[in-house]
């Protein structure tokens, strides 16, 4: 992930400087004949944090870089795709969309013993949770309300127009995403099975809403996935593009609109909290923001997709637990993530009851 100065240091901390892990010789020679402006010497720190691929900043005498690589070894197919990221960035930051500019693209394994991308290292703040506590509480709604604005802002990209027309398959994402979520909870039997989880299988294929869209979708947006102005409520980038594809634009906002109805520990949601208290804005006032930016009136089915969300949210942690049961899970962290999936299926459940009959 790129960071802002201040937060890259949190994350330096919390990682290690790399040793070994990459041949910075190889990645030295690979840089001066493929990224403009570069001039070494090198050195790398891997940032912590997350549960796929690996993200280095580059420090030489005169600037730094975020490089973005594919873990080692081998992959399953289609995953940890970091050419789909480098792809849709350049695309979204040739339209002045706020990404971190692509400064180089490698495909050859050989290089440092996976692909991986160079992208500019972008200065600012990265908050930790939607709260936007660390600012004065008068400021902390024009924050929410420029997170808004950027996802809507994703949300009117003519991705045929950029070049992204084969981006992902138009239409009937969210049926695909049920599916390919409920196949890989059933099929990982080593991480248990939850009564609500499989209610939620069970439920969510019948009961679809009507009608469909097709924008490029980021697939994670939420706070701590962009970078914000030092001093501005101003998003100067937005990170993590691996879940990025062709998909539901109200899918996409109700991931991060799911923030209202996420407790503090998971995912920096902000339920609970006295939101008048704290100056920020109510769910509807956040949806009714999105829906004028975006020229629609309401987003019907909100709360199956906030139940969808959480329902996917609740398959990939429980896919982490696994990893971390069989010993192949990327973070340390991995164990106490996982055994989170089962609350967070709860918590999918509990929003389908609570929809009118």
């Amino acid at each position: 992930m790129v960071a802002g100065q201040e937060d890259q240091a949190r994350r330096a901390a919390r990682g290690a400087a790399v040793s070994g892990e990459i041949d910075t010789t190889a990645l030295a020679a690979w840089m001066t004949a493929n990224v403009d402006g570069f001039h070494g010497p090198l050195t790398l720190e891997r940032f912590s944090g997350g549960q796929s691929n690996p993200t280095y900043r580059v420090r030489t005498p005169k600037r730094s870089y975020v490089l973005r690589r594919k873990p080692p070894g081998v992959l399953l197919k289609g995953a940890h795709a970091v050419e789909r990221e480098a792809r849709v960035m350049a695309a979204l930051g040739g339209t002045g969309f706020p990404v971190p500019g692509i400064l180089g693209l490698c495909t050859d394994d050989t290089v440092i013993g996976s692909g991986f991308f160079v992208m500019d290292m972008v200065e600012g703040r990265i908050f930790w949770d939607a709260s936007f506590a660390e600012v004065p509480r008068e400021e902390r709604a024009a924050y929410l309300d420029a997170m808004n604005a950027t996802l809507a802002a994703l949300h009117r990209v003519d991705y045929m127009a950029v070049g992204l027309a084969d981006f992902g398959r138009p239409g009937g994402y969210v049926a695909r995403q049920v599916a390919r979520w409920s196949q890989q909870y059933l099929d990982d039997e080593q991480a248990g099975r939850h009564p609500a989880m499989d209610r939620l299988v069970r439920w969510l294929p019948d009961n679809l809403p009507p009608g469909d869209e097709t924008t490029i979708t980021h697939g994670d947006f939420r706070a701590d996935n962009m970078v914000f102005h030092p001093t501005e409520p101003r998003v100067l980038a937005v990170l993590d593009w691996e879940l990025s594809t062709l998909g539901h634009p109200l899918a996409d906002f109700a991931y991060n609109a799911m923030m209202f109805r996420m407790p503090p520990d998971i995912l920096g949601g902000i339920a609970g909290l006295d939101l008048a208290a704290h100056g920020l804005p109510g769910e509807a006032a956040y949806v009714d923001a999105y829906c004028r930016r975006t020229g629609r009136d309401g987003v019907p089915g909100l709360d199956f997709y906030i139940a969808f969300n959480m329902f996917r949210f609740a398959a990939i942690l429980h896919g982490i637990r696994g990893r971390a049961l069989r010993g192949t899970a990327a973070s340390p962290e991995a164990q106490a993530m996982g055994e989170r999936y089962a609350r967070v299926a709860d918590l999918a459940w509990r929003q389908v009851e609570a929809m009118p009959a």
